[in-house]
């Protein structure tokens, strides 16, 4: 009779229980026979140990009949649970609390940092559930940098709708070099500040800064969308006088610069140079001049004057800084640093602190000239006939 053992995985033949039977049955033979019988027996009973085809097939059936009745039920096992987190993740974190909290996304900040950061400051309950929200609908690139104001009151999906929904107050980045214009043109464009407010807001601007050119500090600020041009101005001379220290005025000082000249001369270093490490060498070379009772013939100063003359009214994308002309070179005005010796009356841009500091803090070389390659490399020249040699190299 067969044995069938599916669940062991072997099979014994008809007989093989007699074979077994006659070894419990047979009498106590001496030792060396004994062990000869026992090494034939147990070789008998080996060679009746197979697993026949059928069998193995029918077990595999089995098997995977079980599979198939499972798989639905971990299916659904999984769809309970996952609905029974989500309904948990995304509820409120805080049903209870009514205060509105301050929330800022810095520029540049991804989705997942930002979902990080709800999920510590006690917003959101599940920042996994957030990102998951946001990239199955797509929204994740949607939302913008600002500052918006949420509760955890809220529900994940409201959190995401306010943040849609855009922030109250949005990033301004003011680049160095950059004119009183162009600073309150690029304030109406990120601000979304449309039609006769915006030339409200334009004309505001220029009044309030009158004066102020060359002390408005470039960086990165946070304005309401309808923030008065006031507070604007007001925002970015008070940064002036947090980044330029006491110590920097007196350094300044000490070297014989006032406020107004260290501005001057720092924003024509801003528009005459590329990077941080030619700023203090072109400003010593500019010094330099100035001691030496030399005009200063910088292209930047003219720049201004015809920037002044071709952008006089309202234009939000005029070009303030063509290159001059030979022509541009005779121009009337106590800006052309090719007619008149030493500093304009007043700063033609807003610099950086980096300019700044290469005015107070200024390296000394052996240089009196100076050209940028079309590449934007800057090449010095020790001497008139070392600058004309790097003109026809460069230049021509």
């Amino acid at each position: 009779m067969l044995l069938r053992r599916c669940k062991r995985g072997f099979f014994l033949k008809e007989g093989a229980s007699v074979a077994a039977g006659s070894l419990s049955k047979a009498g106590r033979p001496k030792e060396k026979m004994a062990q000869k019988n026992l090494f034939v027996i147990a070789d008998g009973f080996l060679s009746t140990i197979q697993k026949p085809a059928g069998i193995i097939e029918l077990c595999s059936r089995r098997f995977e009949l079980k599979l198939f009745l499972l798989f639905p039920l971990f299916i659904i096992l999984s769809l309970v649970f996952v609905f029974v987190w989500w309904s948990d993740a995304a509820r409120p974190a805080d049903p209870g609390q009514e205060t509105v909290g301050r929330f800022i996304i810095p520029k540049g900040q991804t989705a997942a940092r930002t979902a990080a950061r709800l999920e510590e400051e006690g917003f959101i309950k599940s920042s996994l559930a957030f990102k998951l929200y946001v990239q199955i609908t797509g929204q994740a690139k949607a939302i913008q940098s600002g500052d918006y104001r949420l509760s955890p009151k809220l529900n994940l999906s409201k959190i995401v709708a306010v943040l849609l929904a855009g922030p109250q107050e949005l990033w301004v980045t003011y680049p160095e070099g950059l004119r009183r214009e162009e600073i309150a043109s690029r304030t109406i464009k990120v601000l979304g500040i449309e039609s006769e407010a915006a030339q409200t807001f334009y004309q505001d601007f220029l009044k309030e800064s009158q004066g102020l050119e060359g002390l408005l500090f470039p960086e990165t600020y946070l304005f309401a969308r309808d923030v008065p041009a006031a507070n604007v101005v007001k925002k970015l001379r008070v940064t002036f006088d947090t980044k330029v220290t006491d110590k920097m005025l007196e350094d300044a000082k000490a070297k014989g610069l006032r406020l107004n000249e260290v501005a001057t001369l720092a924003s024509i270093i801003e528009r005459e140079t590329i990077t941080d490490k030619e700023r203090p060498v072109v400003a010593g070379i500019l010094l330099k001049r100035m001691d030496a009772g030399w005009p200063l013939q910088v292209d930047a100063t003219l720049q201004y004057v015809t920037g002044s003359k071709r952008c006089v009214s309202y234009q939000l994308d005029c070009d303030w800084w063509k290159p001059p002309t030979i022509e541009d070179k005779k121009l009337n005005s106590q800006y052309n640093t090719y007619l008149n010796k030493g500093l304009p009356p007043a700063p033609i841009a807003n610099p950086g602190l980096q300019s700044i500091k290469a005015v107070i803090y200024p390296e000394d070389s052996p240089y009196w000239y100076y050209l940028h390659d079309s590449q934007g490399k800057i090449h010095y020249g020790a001497t008139i006939e070392e600058h004309n040699e790097n003109i026809r190299k460069y230049l021509q």
